[in-house]
């Protein structure tokens, strides 16, 4: 599963979102991060999900595609749907069986919560999947601009946030590769009591900061070897180029927010 992972990559194509400047997508996932908040209702969810989907549609990254390589944050959305099925205990009772009830509230809010949860998740792996890291590291950089003026390291914040865009896949191969050593071994991780559970996950984290650490040097050695100097003084080889389809996606999110407010319980 951990193979599978995709948050982080980035796959190459010509789709719409593609081709749109990485400044447009990092404000655009920003603002739609606020927008979420505004949902509040079945409809306003509807349309929420409705736009996502359509966003993915335009991406060319196909929705199969993309639930496999999330499943490890579809497990933490099936635990917080269950957690408000469970311990939200308003509105009418739906179910009684046992010590299981289940409140009209809870259900309420745990459909509409993972469905924030999710689209939240898709959209923002959107990014990712359709930028590169040294487009996402240049968006950021310049977005970031203003910021210099108060001294703010902006280039240098820029490029960690984007290393650490780009090792979070790397890290997941390397987690499911240790995993299957230590399975081979006979250690298992899976099963038996919670104590056990947590001492087996220890021979599964050592090996993974040792290779972290040991990627990190690595990297900071080549940067170095390259005469790599930070941002003072620094040029592009790449040129940002801001066009229309860029302006017209914020106006559409904008036009999306007003939508949500109106149909707002």
């Amino acid at each position: 599963m951990m193979e599978k992972m995709i948050f982080g990559r980035f796959i190459p194509g010509n789709s719409l979102i593609h081709q749109m400047d990485p400044r447009a997508k990092i404000s655009f996932v920003f603002v739609f991060i606020a927008i979420v908040f505004i949902a509040n209702s079945a409809i306003t969810y509807g349309i929420l999900l409705g736009f996502t989907l359509l966003v993915v549609f335009l991406s060319k990254i196909r929705l199969y595609f993309l639930i496999n390589g999330l499943k490890p944050v579809f497990i933490l959305l099936i635990f917080t749907f269950l957690l408000h099925i469970f311990f939200t205990r308003e509105g009418d009772l739906l179910v009684d069986i046992g010590f299981i009830k289940i409140y009209e509230e809870g259900l309420r809010q745990g459909i509409f919560i993972s469905i924030r949860f999710l689209v939240l998740v898709f959209i923002t792996s959107i990014l990712t999947l359709t930028t590169s890291p040294i487009s996402i590291t240049d968006g950021i950089e310049v977005l970031l601009g203003p910021f210099k003026r108060v001294k703010l390291p902006v280039h240098e914040l820029a490029l960690m946030m984007s290393i650490s865009l780009r090792f979070i896949p790397t890290l997941m191969d390397e987690t499911g590769k240790i995993l299957k050593a230590q399975m081979a071994r006979g250690s298992d991780i899976g099963s038996g009591p919670v104590k056990e559970r947590i001492k087996a996950v220890v021979p599964l984290l050592i090996p993974l900061f040792v290779s972290a650490f040991k990627r990190a040097e690595d990297l900071a050695t080549a940067m170095e070897v390259r005469g790599y100097r930070g941002g003072e003084g620094r040029t592009r080889y790449r040129q940002l180029n801001w066009r229309l389809i860029d302006s017209l996606s914020l106006v559409v999110l904008v036009g999306l927010a007003g939508i949500l407010v109106y149909f707002r319980v």
